[in-house]
């Protein structure tokens, strides 16, 4: 975003996302400064930013690459954004991460950083800044999050890839 030529507005953000990141960024409601996108092709995992914090550093020291985050400052809550592979039928993982106050965000809107102020004086900051299109797969993340937070699960259960 720092090499974007004509200036950082709501609309050179979402060309940015578009272009760079992948993802099909719009401004919802049209002029309201706020940018979000569909979840689909990209999902999220979100939860409070004190394991958010505690997550990225797991990954980060067992050498699983983290991808982007996004931080929401007034709720304090993290979410890292994924590919959307995570079983929906896996009622164990689904309980572990209600308990941890986890959500698996599958569908509708994701909200994105913008240079503009939030109504309400909510705003969204990155804490890993996306550079491309890659997203760390949702089991991998789902995975580390089971292992910072020391639920022993039976590794039969989700299998995990880290490609």
């Amino acid at each position: 975003m720092k090499n974007i030529s004509f200036g950082d507005t709501p609309v050179s953000r979402c060309v940015y996302y578009r272009l760079v990141c992948g993802l099909a960024a719009n401004i919802d409601p049209p002029g309201s400064g706020r940018i979000i996108f569909l979840a689909g092709s990209c999902g999220a995992l979100t939860m409070p930013g004190t394991l958010g914090s505690v997550l990225r550093q797991h990954m980060q020291r067992h050498g699983v690459a983290v991808g982007p985050i996004v931080a929401h400052v007034g709720s304090n809550r993290w979410s890292f954004l994924i590919r959307p592979d995570v079983p929906d039928d896996d009622t164990r993982v689904f309980n572990d991460l209600f308990r941890l106050n986890v959500m698996i965000v599958r569908q509708g809107a994701i909200p994105l950083p913008s240079p503009t102020a939030e109504p309400g004086g909510g705003s969204r900051r990155w804490i890993e800044l996306p550079c491309n299109t890659f997203r760390p797969s949702g089991r991998v993340v789902v995975e580390s999050i089971l292992a910072c937070t020391g639920i022993n699960r039976d590794p039969r259960s989700m299998a995990v890839h880290r490609g």
